[in-house]
């Protein structure tokens, strides 16, 4: 019996590591997992603890009679209103309110995105937990002493939670779809997932896009005037946009803007996330599993199988490719927002001695000066297992010294790497002691 049950785990973890290969077809982790338990573990992320200290009395929330609860709650979260980007496409749970006259403004920071829908008596979160990955909540827009935000995981899950676009946790996406004049998608003419790795002419069909970029182009600011022929939007009309008051009023909106650099670090942030949470996810259920094991078989408390350690590393693998934009699109030329997104989200740091940072941004040829995402010191990164930030840490040494020798991480140059190495030495206060070797001596 014994060698059966051991034979049945192996094959279950084998199962779910070759289902966790190819992340576009991500089986969804069932949330009710011991290690997860997202609907019955308490909550800690920045709209739950909002919560906690609007109850307490410590946070009193602004109600104004334009914009309801959106400017007191942006400043409570430090979320700046450069970050507002706008969509238009019906493609949120809200879409009735939803089109080209009236879009749907976003704003985001690297933990909490805010969505804000004219005339609805409601705003919409997306907040980050370390434990849980995305929890969703609305806000009613109606004036009382103490408003509270409501956890809405039923309806938001429906969507944010699915095998392709959140990777099989609750996350985060981007789509570009083929609009309609009323903002209904073609859903025939199919969509996009976007990312870093996106070529921008697949990009922002759906959202209003402010900035310039060259002769590169995108499908943002533009619908389908012919169902048949969807792929024919309406061209040069909605490039290098820089004002948006021809489309719809927008003096009703907190910005005039939708400042593509903010879409693009919004696409980069939106996959992080969900691989972050991922990431997590797998090396929790992973270790609870071998733990029952090893107390069913009387083995070490801290031993991994060979199978469950390949569980992990695969995930990790995938996450720290990602991280080091292995796959992002090339840029043929400067982009430019118009919110000044770019020049606060810099600001932000944290920056090294030499003054450097990984908020910087090149939009020149690729997305940032220094190729590894910012994310690296979100509170979601910081809160996964120790044992995936371990591994996360190592794999990040040995390509940073150039210990990994694989033609994967070719694209790194010696100078990039060595960059982020000091970059992170400097800023990030939990590396492991073998991070504090000389570059040399690494080698």
């Amino acid at each position: 019996m014994r060698n059966r049950s051991k034979f049945f785990l192996g094959a279950s973890l084998a199962v779910a590591t070759a289902a966790f290969a190819d992340l576009a077809g991500s089986y969804v982790v069932p949330l009710d997992d011991e290690a997860i338990r997202y609907s019955t573990r308490a909550a800690d992320d920045p709209v739950e603890r909002l919560n906690h200290k609007i109850a307490r009395g410590e946070v009193k929330l602004e109600f104004d009679d334009s914009h309801g609860y959106l400017r007191s709650v942006l400043q409570a979260l430090g979320i700046r209103l450069e970050s507002q980007i706008l969509v238009f496409s019906k493609t949120s749970f809200q879409s009735p309110l939803i089109s080209p006259r009236w879009p749907r403004a976003l704003y985001f920071n690297d933990s909490t995105a805010v969505g804000a829908v004219h005339s609805s008596d409601m705003l919409e979160f997306a907040s980050v937990d370390p434990k849980l990955g995305v929890v969703f909540y609305t806000l009613d827009q109606k004036k009382v002493a103490k408003p509270h935000f409501d956890r809405r995981d039923a309806a938001c899950l429906q969507c944010h939670d699915s095998g392709g676009p959140t990777l099989g946790v609750p996350g985060l996406m981007v789509r570009s779809v083929y609009p309609e004049p009323s903002g209904m998608p073609v859903f025939q003419a199919g969509d996009f997932l976007t990312d870093h790795r996106s070529p921008l002419k697949e990009r922002w069909g759906g959202w209003y896009v402010t900035g310039t970029h060259g002769e590169m182009t995108h499908m943002g600011n533009a619908v389908v005037r012919d169902r048949d022929r969807p792929e024919k939007l309406e061209g040069a009309a909605g490039l290098n946009v820089t004002d948006l008051s021809r489309k719809f009023d927008t003096g009703a909106y907190l910005t005039p803007h939708s400042d593509i650099v903010a879409l693009m670090t919004l696409e980069h942030q939106a996959r992080m996330t969900n691989l972050i949470t991922r990431v997590g996810y797998e090396t929790a259920i992973t270790i609870e599993g071998q733990v029952a094991f090893n107390q069913a078989y009387h083995q070490p408390a801290d031993a991994l199988s060979d199978v469950a350690r390949h569980r992990i590393d695969s995930a990790v693998e995938q996450l720290v490719e990602y991280m080091l934009f292995m796959d992002e699109t090339k840029l043929d030329g400067p982009i430019q927002g118009t919110s000044g997104f770019a020049e606060a989200f810099q600001k932000e740091g944290p920056r090294d001695r030499k003054g450097r940072s990984l908020r910087y941004f090149d939009l020149q040829q690729r997305m940032f000066r220094y190729p590894l995402s910012y994310m690296i010191y979100s509170e979601a990164f910081n809160g996964m297992p120790e044992a995936a930030r371990e591994r996360i840490y190592r794999r990040l040494f040995d390509v940073l010294t150039e210990r990994e020798k694989s033609p994967r991480y070719a694209r790194l140059s010696s100078n990039d790497r060595q960059a982020i190495l000091e970059i992170l030495r400097d800023t990030k206060k939990d590396l492991p002691e073998y991070w504090k070797t000389s570059l040399a001596d690494a080698r």
